[in-house]
């Protein structure tokens, strides 16, 4: 024991490691405590959400403030200490610093926060918690099935936000653009088909255009976008098995699938009804000279 604390003695450097690791772990006990007793007091989980990383951030800025005072009474062992482990720990610990690099971007320029939906390196999903080394998704499937939620949780690490390429489906212009695409024989009156699809997705999104060009007045001020028309509209091509009408639309990326649903069975109620119109399908066609 005695040779123990000679050698303590005799060495700042362990000294200042071990008090580090009983701070760590003090801050980290005192954090659990107190996540306790808001968890048993408070009752809304978006309340003690919020609650919980303040008391998360607070410690850990308490924290870094006690590493500082207690490695700062000597600059030159500082220097030297650093000097010796700098290299080995930028090459160990790179993505360790670089997850602390883009947690501390993503608290003060916010690409995204806790609610957004995003897209990042092939994953999407709603954002349900952010750390200092990684960020939650609630995951989503794809657009072909309709973006809704598989129950499952992504981990992604916070640099990635360098890395990949980050869409924000809330930020900013908080509606995207959805279309639907309905092929229809060539024999169909078609101007017929037309005016009936212009009238439903004026039913279903017309009135989202009136509170669409209210935000893009107020993103015009952060970011160069550029919208006139915001209104639904049909657009008419020609393909191989018939005429395709496709109707653009604006909708909330969370009611993407529902308005196609809404949509779809009123356009197939609507072209039950006339005669002149039937949806197309691919097609083989015989003639006999």
């Amino acid at each position: 024991m005695d040779s123990i604390l000679a050698y303590l003695e005799n060495n700042l450097f362990v000294i200042k490691i071990l008090w580090t690791i009983i701070g760590l772990v003090i801050i980290m006990l005192i954090i659990r405590v107190i996540n306790r007793i808001l968890y048993s007091t408070i009752e809304e989980n978006s309340k003690y959400y919020k609650m919980k990383k303040r008391v998360y951030y607070f410690f850990s800025s308490v924290f870094i403030i006690f590493g500082i005072f207690l490695w700062s009474d000597s600059t030159t062992s500082l220097t030297t200490y650093f000097g010796l482990l700098s290299a080995g720990l930028a090459i160990a610990l790179k993505d360790l610093f670089a997850n602390i690099a883009a947690w501390v971007f993503l608290i003060i320029r916010k690409p995204f926060k806790v609610s957004d939906r995003i897209s990042i390196n092939g994953q999407s999903g709603d954002v349900i918690d952010i750390r200092m080394f990684q960020f939650s998704l609630m995951e989503v499937s794809n657009v072909e099935n309709g973006e809704q939620s598989t129950g499952r949780i992504l981990i992604i690490p916070n640099h990635y936000i360098f890395l990949h390429t980050l869409t924000n489906y809330d930020k900013g212009f908080k509606y995207i653009w959805n279309e639907i695409k309905v092929l229809i024989t060539f024999e169909s009156h078609w101007e017929k088909a037309k005016n009936i699809l212009t009238d439903i997705s004026n039913r279903h999104a017309l009135h989202l255009s009136n509170e669409a060009t209210k935000m893009v007045h107020q993103a015009k001020r952060r970011y160069l976008i550029h919208y006139k028309n915001l209104t639904p509209i049909v657009y008419t091509d020609v393909k191989d098995s018939g005429i395709q009408l496709t109707v653009r639309y604006l909708c909330k990326p969370r009611r993407r699938r529902n308005t196609i649903n809404d949509m779809w069975q009123d356009i197939l109620q609507a072209f039950a009804k006339e005669e002149d119109i039937q949806l197309a399908y691919t097609t083989l066609r015989v003639t006999q000279d």
